[in-house]
């Protein structure tokens, strides 16, 4: 795993995969997400394309078809409620199994993403990391530092 610093989508280019951590009520309305959904809307589809709500949603993906990237959407959250009230919304382990499932259908692709639950998503990046380096051993996965 490596870092790098500045603007996941305008880096869209230099990655097979693009993958962001959402929650399970497909709003696309907060941290990355809107950026996403404007510049590849394939990717809001495909969250569409699930049902809104359904907790079953946890630890799963979804994903674009036909676009470069593909854009993998980790449900590693199940609403966006918490931070309201000063609590984390992340699910470490919903996190897990989503990146896990990634991994699984996309072995031996690029890929590239934001620092994933640790921004609105209230996880801790430390946590976070070992996760990432857990379930993405042997994958070659940068993380993009945002930087305007």
């Amino acid at each position: 795993m490596r870092y790098v610093d500045g603007d996941l989508l305008k880096m869209s280019g230099d990655f097979d995969i693009i993958a962001h951590c959402c929650n399970c009520f497909t709003t696309f309305g907060a941290g990355i997400a809107p950026q996403i959904k404007h510049k590849f809307p394939e990717a809001y589809e495909a969250d569409c394309k699930t049902k809104s709500g359904d907790e079953s949603k946890l630890g799963t993906i979804s994903f674009t078809e036909n676009t470069t990237p593909i854009v993998v959407n980790l449900y590693g959250q199940f609403d966006y409620t918490g931070r309201r009230s000063g609590k984390m919304d992340l699910d470490y382990n919903a996190l897990r199994s989503a990146l896990k499932a990634m991994r699984e259908k996309f072995t031996g692709k690029t890929f590239g993403m934001p620092m994933i639950g640790a921004g609105l998503a209230g996880g801790d990046w430390n946590v976070i990391e070992r996760i990432i380096e857990e379930e993405m051993r042997g994958e070659y996965v940068t993380i993009v530092r945002y930087v305007p």
